[in-house]
């Protein structure tokens, strides 16, 4: 398997999205654009600041970020995140993937990862969005609002959302199908 798509459970595709995507890699290959990450859902933090690829359609070289949503990772972009030992040095994925791509802003983090040279893009537009944003009615986290040891009896201390059960159902309106999205 030479590339990979991952996807958070929690994604929302825009209209076309397989289309989409099958057109950008055809034109990614056809300029034989050497990468190793391509964003299609996250939180853009400088937008401003991203280049478009020449070549390719709705596509720009990607700065400082939140989020994976979902992207694409190459076989050798794996293997430069492999290389980089992530796992001795914890941190969640959204803040690594930025480092290693040398967009982050954290100095400290980047200084623990010497490797800087992912080559990292995206798509523009986000052809896949969150379901939900912080503070929605029906927004759910499973790590934003879970405690150290998962103890439902202890109040956590974040504001936006409310704390699911262990084992419980979900809200009921979450059990619909507001999204019918399909690949």
């Amino acid at each position: 398997m030479n590339t990979t798509l991952v996807l958070e459970d929690d994604v929302r595709f825009q209209a076309n999205f397989k289309r989409r995507v099958l057109r950008l890699m055809e034109e990614v290959k056809q300029v034989e654009l050497d990468w190793d990450i391509i964003y299609f859902g996250r939180k853009q933090v400088n937008p401003g600041k991203e280049e478009a690829v020449e070549g390719v359609h709705n596509l720009v070289m990607a700065d400082y970020s939140y989020w994976t949503l979902s992207y694409a990772i190459s076989l050798q972009g794996a293997q430069k995140l492999i290389n980089a030992e992530p796992l001795s040095k914890m941190l969640p994925v959204d803040e690594f993937l930025p480092i290693m791509y040398d967009k982050h802003p954290n100095e400290d983090y980047k200084s623990h990862f010497p490797s800087r040279n992912v080559n990292a893009f995206s798509t523009r537009p986000l052809v896949v969005q969150p379901c939900h944003y912080a503070g929605d009615p029906q927004w759910v986290s499973d790590t934003e609002t879970s405690t150290l040891w998962d103890d439902d009896a202890v109040r956590t201390d974040w504001r936006g959302s409310h704390k699911n059960r262990k084992g419980g159902a979900p809200p009921s309106d979450m059990l619909s199908a507001a999204y019918k999205d399909e690949l």
